[in-house]
């Protein structure tokens, strides 16, 4: 596939709302026009990448209203990765103002009876282009400054993949651990005292790490992982 084959079906798509259309103009892979509307511009791409975008956002210079066009998934594999990436393109094709198009090649379109709507209707508009307003959101925000906040020093490393995040939980619940080490068992107001952690008591009954059991009522020590697990990281200091 070629992105000239991605013309046709584009061309007719916006024939069909009016518009006269017009291919590689200055630059521009389409441009639409019509009395009563804004200029239009579409880039045309194989697959969505980064000079697609790179090239839409160039083409916003000219006009507001930009759409980015690729081949709609033919294939299960295609339709599985796209329907994956969908909601992350498309909130990347928000934030930046431009409109996006899956476009349906239609292989024996010459054969169709009525060609301009049958290709048409090989257009798919996703997306819109729109100017974007962001909207923050304060649950988020609160729990990153909440977990920003809660954590002591800094244990991770930026850009680390397939390692374990030192979070504060996790900081918490070796508090806890270091604590209960040596086969002790202490009451949760003991620990609360020892460590310093405000939540001890929902770490405790909550075990995310398997650390912890109660030995009775508000009474707990470590089990055999979570031994292990102080053990290991005592070696490491």
């Amino acid at each position: 596939m070629q992105e000239t084959d991605l013309y046709p079906p584009v061309k007719a798509f916006f024939e069909a709302e009016g518009y006269e259309v017009k291919a590689e103009v200055t630059g521009c892979d389409v441009v639409a026009q019509k009395d009563d509307a804004p200029m239009v511009i579409v880039e045309l791409k194989t697959a969505f990448n980064i000079d697609l975008v790179l090239q839409g956002v160039e083409r916003q210079k000219l006009c507001d209203d930009v759409y980015l066009a690729v081949p709609k998934p033919d294939t299960p594999t295609k339709r599985k990765n796209w329907r994956r990436r969908q909601r992350a393109l498309k909130h990347l094709c928000q934030r930046l103002g431009v409109g996006l198009m899956l476009v349906d090649v239609v292989a024996d379109v010459a054969r169709a009876v009525d060609v301009v709507a049958d290709v048409a209707r090989a257009v798919d508009v996703v997306l819109d282009p729109a100017p974007y307003q962001p909207r923050k959101s304060t649950k988020k925000q609160s729990k990153l400054r909440k977990e920003f906040q809660a954590r002591t020093g800094d244990p991770n490393t930026g850009g680390s993949t397939r390692t374990k995040i030192m979070t504060a939980y996790r900081q918490d619940a070796i508090r806890l651990a270091d604590a209960l080490a040596g086969e002790k068992a202490l009451k949760v107001s003991e620990i609360k005292e020892i460590t310093g952690v405000d939540r001890a008591a929902s770490i405790l009954q909550n075990n995310h790490y398997g650390w912890f059991e109660r030995a009775s009522r508000g009474v707990y020590r470590l089990t055999e992982l979570g031994q292990s697990a102080v053990d290991s990281l005592s070696s490491r200091t």
